[in-house]
């Protein structure tokens, strides 16, 4: 990865049918087998990380100019005073000073001049979808309603492998419900979530637009409505008596989460150019686990604080 941090003599910066069909044979196998506060004069730039970095303590300084190699091999000094960045690591994030110094004419004295960046290391946000959805199933005790929440998410799991998406049960519980007219009825609630995998890991590196995050869990979100719609159509087209166990229309459910990574947060007041963004988390806060935001704490001194000590 390369990032480049540009300033004035600076340091430190499948087919449808195919688709289809395969839904059909899905849904029907289930249903016989019964988803920058911005710093003090300085400006601020984002650097951004792929999920696989690790954060790390180790402190860096970087000097140089274009006499003088930059004491890092993460680091460069342009002739034309940028500063580039290669593999930019989370602990590089910091406060970067350019000193400049220049004569305006021959006949003038030498100015020197001092800007200072805030360099912040980011991240993509960790999105997923979150689906619920409820079944009429057999006796909370039988083992057929265990058999069948395996297959679901075993269908469900082949209907995403093409897009790089995976499929995971977050909560699976049986109960008792009261009807109006029909007495109790065992339904099973099931809650699970979908999320892109990484594609440049893979054996055939995706780097088509149409490989982003966020469109692939689009399309997954569609394939995954379209089966459970295919489910209400086949039960519709039965005339004999319901199975014990089936999708019950309606019931399915879906929320866009946002999360970012331990140590990182969102921060549209510090960071209004990109309010959106998991900006590594600045000395005097912390993230601790997946949340939104970094939270305060005063004797934070580093970036990207995990904990608060």
């Amino acid at each position: 990865m390369e990032a480049s941090a540009l300033g004035p003599a600076r340091r430190g910066r499948r087919r449808t049918r195919a688709a289809g069909s395969l839904l059909s044979r899905a849904a029907i196998l289930l249903f016989i087998s019964a988803f920058l506060v911005r710093v003090p004069s300085s400006v601020g730039h984002l650097v951004r990380l792929p999920r696989s970095f690790r954060l790390t303590k180790d402190s860096v300084k970087i000097v140089g100019s274009t006499s003088f190699p930059v004491e890092n091999h993460t680091a460069q000094v342009t002739s034309t005073g940028s500063l580039v960045f290669q593999n930019f690591e989370e602990s590089m994030s910091g406060i970067y000073t350019c000193f400049l110094e220049y004569k305006p004419t021959v006949e003038e004295i030498v100015k020197r001049l001092q800007l200072k960046y805030a360099i912040y290391a980011y991240r993509e946000p960790h999105y997923y979808y979150q689906f619920t959805a409820r079944y009429h199933a057999a006796p909370c005790n039988s083992i057929y309603n265990i058999s069948f929440e395996k297959k679901l998410i075993q269908i469900l799991s082949k209907l995403l492998l093409d897009l790089s998406c995976e499929i995971s049960l977050l909560k699976s519980e049986c109960h008792h419900i009261k009807m109006q007219r029909a007495g109790l009825q065992n339904e099973l609630f099931f809650t699970f979530s979908v999320s892109s995998l990484d594609t440049e890991k893979g054996p055939k590196p995706c780097t088509d637009h149409n490989c982003e995050p966020s469109k692939r869990l689009f399309k997954a979100k569609n394939l995954i409505e379209r089966f459970f719609n295919q489910q209400v159509e086949i039960l519709g087209r039965r005339a004999e008596q319901l199975p014990v166990i089936y999708y019950i229309e309606g019931t399915l459910q879906m929320v866009w989460i946002n999360r970012c990574f331990p140590g990182y947060g969102m921060n549209v007041q510090k960071h209004p150019k990109c309010p959106e963004c998991c900006v590594i988390c600045s000395p005097g806060s912390y993230n601790p686990r997946d949340g939104i935001h970094c939270l305060q704490c005063n004797s934070s001194l580093v970036y990207g604080a995990k904990t608060c000590l």
